[in-house]
Order: structure tokens, then C-alpha cells, then sequence
């Protein structure tokens, strides 16, 4: 489907309005609307370039229904999405756009329809009193139909991928740029999940504790640990229902009081194809590690006016996207961030060698922006499945550092032992996650240090 008519209208304010104004006027929109489809240079240093749109679900999102504000819009049919992995370079687009356009896409949140939750959400979100007509028709048919590549609830990721997306002029060697325009909720719920083995505190393989704790403070309890039998719906995962009030998911807290945090939609998984596999369920093309491809990165700085550059390894980039989160805290400790569907809207724009309107960084490695931030990304073994994945915070932390150094070397001008001096001084390095087998650790350098 192409929104031309917003295109059009689209590009009539921006030039009316010229670029800042028009992007004020964008984020004032009801409804959420983002940039509909207007080309932007790619550009960075001064700030992300995007604006900021409502996050606030307007009821149920179903698929094709509400506002779409993009030039381009993709859905999440059955027979498009891949389920537990991501696009490798061999893999065949489901949409061509050219650089600079916006597609607004509906992805799906793997959780309710997992395996060890019933695969079949009606009866899943039901169960937790959510009305039939109030589950989401796509996921719905996923749940039911997918049969693209077989499901194998141990050994694939969970992730609902959507794309890829041809991005004409983009070359291996080139850089895309992905700006969230928009990551509004197409449901008023979402769900966190704690699975055996899995998270900060699971259980080691040989059922020993990790390193640092005991077998009792493992979770979720190692006495619920039902896997031996085989039957994911008997495996005692942990899935933790969580409804969305006022733009604030709630949880419980004993049986008369709750807590309430605010809602940061943004999608865990942005990537572009990286592995060469021409298996597309090769053990590289897991959808649970990030790559240099990014994938699952899961960092929460991600969200509405954000800017996230990879270097592109494929013709067209392929760009894809998945793991849907409306809220997650650095480290996403359980396994799962407060995963939920969402409606996002992207500017995809590609960014060629030599032209500085990317970070020197991207060229090679992830790299984000903020209108406040730049983030340097480290990542602990960022090439998929090859040899295993090491799970280790410092040597993603000594690569954030790294490419915070190069960044700060190359594309600001500092001397390589003031910026060493400065990170320490005056930047922030946090813990993306630790759950995705290959672990992150992002950096914040704030833009208004720099005068």
C-alpha cells in the first residue's frame, strides 16, 4: 500500500514551513502522526533531525486501520514475516522504497503467541480478560498460519521479524540511517516474561547457579523448571500480563496497591541483513544475538526522535524490524522488556562513504543519536552464531569505549587522551541488555558538553 496522498501533502508543509517548523507542526498532529513520507538528508552532529509523536493508542490498531502516516505501509502477513530469525543478504524483499521515503509498519510482539503461552493468543490475552476482537488480527494469523520456516520453540528465537525492505542506492560499504518517527501501541497491553534458563538470574545449562548467586535465587525458582518434559505449555516459564493505563503499564503490588511506570515505546529490533548464509535458519540468522547488522540491540534510547546507523552489507540494506517493546529498563534483566505490538513510522535514508553525513563510526560498527546524546555501541561478540556467542559485559564495554574514542577522535576533533579523559569525566556507559546471549553496553556523551 502507498500513502501517496501523504507524500504529497507531506512535502507541501515542509516546504511551507521549511524543515524545523515542519517538524514542529508534525509533532503537534493528534494521533501520533509522524513524518509522512518527506525526504531528509542525511545529516547528523547537531541533533536526530526528527520529531517527537504521541505514543498513546487510539483503541486496537488491527492491521490497515487508524492513521498511517507513512509514504509506505507493511503489514505482517504470515507469509512475509520470518518467526525466530532475521533476513540474511540472500533474502528476497517484500517492499522497495526509495532513500529518504518513510514506511509506517505494523509489527507483532511475540508474546501470547509463543509456544509455552498456547500459541493462540485469543485464547491467551483471553484468559487474562482481554475480548476476542481486541487481539490482533495479524497476530492472530501468525499464531495459526506461519509456516515459512518450521518452528522449533528451544532452538529459534521468539521474534515476530517484519521486512526486509529494499532501500534503493544502498550499497555494502554505504550506511543506513533509521530515524523513528513514530511507536505507538496497537494494543492497550503488554506482557514481561521470565523463562527457565534464561535472564539475568536463570539457571546454567548443567542446572547450576551463574556465578554470583545460589540455586534459590534463581529465577524464575529452580523448582518450577518443567523442561524435561518437553511440552513448552509445561515448561513453568513465567509470563507476567501487564495492562497500560493513562500511557503508564501497571503492575500489582500485593493486593491492594500497584506500580505504575511510564510507558517508552521503541523497537528493540532494527537491523539490516548481515549474515551470508543462503540457510535462513542458519544459527547466524538468529533473531536473539545482535550483530554489526544491529538486530536485537534493545536499547531503550531508541525510541520517537532517535537516529540509528548501521553499516549496510547487502544491496538494498534489507532492512527489517521486530521485538516490540513499550517500556524497558537498561539491562532488561527478566529476558523480555514490557513487550507489547506496535505501530512504528521510519525514515530510512542511506549515507554514502566520504559524504560526513554519518558518524565515521557507522561505517563499521552500530552507532545512535539522540537530539541529546551520541551512542557509542559495544557489543561482546557482534557476528551472529560463529563460534558460539560470548556473553561478556567487559569486552562490550571496551568496544563502547572504543567507538567512543574514534567518535570523539575523528568526528568532534578531540585528542585521543582528552577524550579518554573526558568519557571518564563526564559520559555514561550503561548496560543494554544481558539477555541476548551477545551482550551491549551503549555509551551517552551529551551534546550539550560540547560548546
Amino acid at each position: 500500500m502507498n500513502n501517496d496522498g501523504g507524500l504529497d501533502a507531506a512535502q507541501t508543509l515542509e516546504q511551507g514551513l521549511g524543515r524545523r517548523g515542519f517538524l514542529r507542526a508534525v509533532a503537534a498532529i493528534s494521533g501520533g502522526v509522524g513524518v509522512a513520507g518527506a525526504a531528509a538528508a542525511c545529516s547528523h552532529g547537531s541533533g536526530a533531525g526528527v520529531s517527537t509523536a504521541s505514543t498513546s493508542p487510539v483503541g486496537v490498531l488491527q492491521p490497515g486501520r487508524g492513521n498511517v502516516p507513512g509514504a509506505h505501509y507493511l503489514r505482517s502477513n504470515p507469509d512475509e514475516v520470518l518467526w525466530g530469525y532475521v533476513p540474511t543478504v540472500h533474502s528476497t524483499p517484500v517492499m522497495r522504497i526509495k532513500s529518504g521515503e518513510t514506511v509506517t509498519i505494523d509489527s507483532i510482539s511475540h508474546e501470547g503467541i509463543l509456544e509455552d503461552q498456547g500459541r493462540n493468543p485469543v485464547e491467551y490475552f483471553g484468559s487474562k480478560g482481554v475480548a476476542a476482537s481486541d487481539v490482533l488480527e495479524d497476530a492472530i494469523a501468525v499464531a495459526a498460519e506461519y509456516n515459512r520456516t518450521p518452528r522449533s520453540f528451544d532452538k529459534d528465537g521468539p521474534h515476530v521479524v517484519t521486512g526486509p525492505i529494499f532501500v534503493q542506492d544502498a550499497r555494502p560499504g554505504d550506511v543506513l540511517k533509521i530515524e523513528t518517527l513514530e511507536a505507538t501501541p496497537r494494543v492497550p497491553y503488554g506482557v514481561v516474561s521470565s523463562r527457565h534458563g534464561k535472564g539475568a538470574l536463570g539457571v546454567t545449562a548443567d542446572r547450576a547457579a551463574p556465578a554470583g548467586i545460589s540455586l534459590d535465587e534463581v529465577m524464575p525458582p529452580i523448582a518450577s523448571d518443567g523442561r524435561a518434559n518437553g511440552t513448552p505449555t509445561e515448561y513453568g516459564n513465567v509470563s507476567t500480563f501487564t495492562a497500560i493505563e493513562d500511557g503508564h503499564g501497571v503492575l500489582p503490588v500485593g493486593d491492594k496497591s500497584k506500580v505504575r511506570f511510564p510507558l517508552r515505546p521503541f523497537m528493540g529490533m532494527m537491523g539490516v541483513a548481515f549474515a551470508s548464509d543462503t540457510d535462513p535458519t542458519s544459527p547466524n540468522a538468529n533473531s536473539i544475538p545482535p550483530t554489526l547488522g544491529g538486530g536485537n540491540i534493545d536499547i531503550r534510547q531508541l525510541g520517537i526522535g532517535s537516529a540509528f546507523y548501521l553499516p549496510v552489507f547487502a544491496d538494498g540494506a534489507l532492512f527489517y524490524v521486530g521485538d516490540p517493546h513499550m517500556s524497558m529498563g537498561d539491562g532488561e534483566v527478566s529476558l523480555t522488556a514490557m513487550e507489547g505490538s506496535l505501530r512504528g513510522t521510519f525514515r530510512l535514508t542511506v549515507c554514502k562513504p566520504g559524504s560526513g553525513d554519518a558518524p565515521s563510526v557507522a561505517f563499521h560498527y552500530p552507532f545512535a543519536e539522540t537530539d541529546e546524546s551520541w551512542i557509542p555501541i559495544g557489543l561482546s561478540d557482534p557476528n551472529g552464531a560463529v563460534d558460539g556467542q560470548i556473553s561478556d559485559l567487559n569486552v562490550a564495554m571496551r568496544r563502547a569505549v572504543v567507538n567512543a574514542l574514534d567518535f570523539l577522535e575523528h568526528d568532534r576533533g578531540m585528542d585521543r587522551a582528552t577524550a579518554y579523559a573526558y568519557l571518564s569525566a563526564a559520559a555514561d556507559f550503561t548496560v543494554s541488555q544481558v539477555v541476548d546471549r551477545t551482550v551491549g553496553v551503549h555509551g551517552l556523551i551529551s551534546k550539550s558538553h560540547f560548546v
